[in-house]
């Protein structure tokens, strides 16, 4: 069996249909080296078989995980940039589970589940980075800069 295509070019950017099994950041990370994307937004929905949200603590600059299993994603949106030259996703999203609880935050890790995640990719013109604030101590986008 050929494996299936997993995104096709659209007018603004791309749309991605990821499966079970598909690691998202795995696949938004090839599509970004592979299309050479400067920057984009994304929005999406699906399902997730595993979901890792974190909520991020300042005064330890870390997240605390906690992770789902089998459920919806019923909102996920973010933005797609560079950090130390690889491509650096930063999302979050809204999941919910069987008994319709809603649960969400900053998007530590996604894989699909039982069904299909979509995700709507729109390019952005700059090249964006991803830096380190250390007034904040947290990862923050940066406008205006320049590859390499």
């Amino acid at each position: 069996m050929t494996e299936q295509k997993r995104y096709i070019p659209t007018p603004s950017g791309f749309l991605m249909v990821l499966r079970q099994g598909d690691d998202l950041f795995a696949q938004l990370a090839g599509l970004a080296e592979a299309e050479a994307i400067p920057a984009a937004s994304l929005t999406g929905f699906g399902f997730a078989g595993q979901v890792t949200f974190g909520f991020f603590d300042f005064a330890t600059s870390q997240y605390r995980p906690r992770g789902w299993q089998d459920v919806e994603i019923a909102s996920l949106t973010g933005s797609l940039a560079w950090r130390d030259g690889q491509p650096a996703l930063h999302a979050h999203g809204v999941a919910a589970d069987a008994e319709f609880r809603c649960f969400g935050g900053h998007l530590l890790g996604l894989v699909v589940g039982r069904g299909s995640l979509e995700l709507t990719i729109t390019l952005l013109p700059s090249w964006l980075e991803r830096a380190v604030e250390p007034s904040i101590g947290a990862q923050v986008l940066q406008l205006g800069t320049q590859p390499g």
